[in-house]
């Protein structure tokens, strides 16, 4: 098998505890032939001076630094990184996060044997602060025909109602990232990730392995910004404007603008509940009974789920209780 270079793009910010986990696991993988990219938002902590201590013993990582700028301007700090990437394929590794040991080697042989295919990506752990439990699995039960975007743009519209695709398991080719101008960030969104594989699926064939690739860290403070009502917005309206973009794309499928509204209000009865329960953890309760309320009574009938979580969440925060003891009673993760 040929080896060609691989280019991680690492962003991170204020990842004093979790970098030094981040880059062992690129270290640690089986494929070698790699550079690692790291580029540190300006930050407060000893993130650059760790990351800088790694790259004085292994001349393939290559640590930049910059003034903040912060998630709403992510693209520029990713296509920096794409700008003096030397390799033949993309990956992705946040600051925080953590791979397989095998996870290059898998997906540089998946590709090289697939010449059609711009994409390839996996499945992923979402784990405790310190790696210990298992919150979740995305397992991803989609026709394999469609993961693998066959025909061309089959992926997409299942990329309008979901990203089920961490960003952290994926490669791509840098030739195709190229083409679109690097990495994607649109709508006053905090991400670059959906935005830019929904039009990558319009580029060329994926290959999708069914193996677990990496662990994605989860902790409060991430998540608020990861599900706020605000984001969904966002999101929603990015997709009715891609939707309206490439008629052609959707023409004769099951995507539909009002299927498009139906899947927003689904995401914020989650995204409130969510909110909700990242601000009793900070004890913020009267802001908390604001997002369980929000997450009950508006949006119809959809996700019951979702509300009677809610409802319990609502009240918990009038009697200031720890919804995390409660979460571990169930066999839940505990996000404190």
């Amino acid at each position: 098998m040929n080896k060609p270079l691989v280019s991680i793009i690492t962003p991170t910010y204020n990842h004093e505890k979790y970098i030094s986990d981040c880059i062992l696991s690129v270290i640690s993988q089986t494929y070698e032939n790699w550079e690692m990219i790291i580029v540190d938002d300006g930050s407060t902590d000893k993130t650059y001076e760790i990351a800088r201590s790694f790259a004085e013993n292994d001349q393939r990582i290559k640590v930049f630094t910059q003034q903040n700028v912060g998630i709403f301007r992510l693209a520029e700090t990713y296509n920096f990184a794409l700008s003096v990437a030397q390799g033949k394929y993309i990956a992705i590794l946040e600051g925080d996060d953590v791979w397989v040991s095998e996870k290059l080697s898998f997906q540089v042989e998946a590709l090289e044997k697939n010449e059609n295919a711009v994409f390839c990506y996996g499945q992923a752990y979402s784990v405790s602060q310190d790696l210990s439990e298992i919150h979740s699995t995305n397992e991803i039960t989609y026709p394999i025909e469609k993961l693998n975007n066959r025909p061309i743009g089959s992926i997409t519209g299942l990329l309008m109602f979901s990203n089920f695709i961490p960003a952290l398991t994926v490669m791509i080719r840098k030739e195709t990232l190229l083409k679109l101008g690097g990495f994607i960030q649109t709508h006053h969104l905090p991400l670059v990730d959906w935005t830019t594989w929904i039009y990558l699926s319009l580029q060329g064939e994926f290959v999708f392995i069914p193996q677990l690739l990496g662990k994605w860290r989860m902790y409060p403070y991430q998540i608020t910004k990861t599900y706020t009502a605000e984001l969904y917005e966002n999101i929603y309206r990015f997709l009715l404007t891609f939707y309206h973009e490439h008629p052609d794309t959707f023409a004769g499928t099951e995507v539909s603008e009002a299927k498009l509204r139906n899947n927003f209000f689904r995401l914020l009865v989650v995204a409130y509940s969510r909110s909700g329960r990242y601000k009793l953890i900070r004890k913020d309760f009267k802001n908390a009974r604001k997002d369980y309320v929000s997450s009950i009574f508006r949006f119809g009938f959809r996700k019951l789920d979702w509300k009677l979580r809610s409802l319990v969440g609502l009240i918990f925060s009038f009697f200031h209780a720890d919804i995390e003891k409660l979460a571990k009673m169930l066999g839940r993760i505990s996000y404190k």
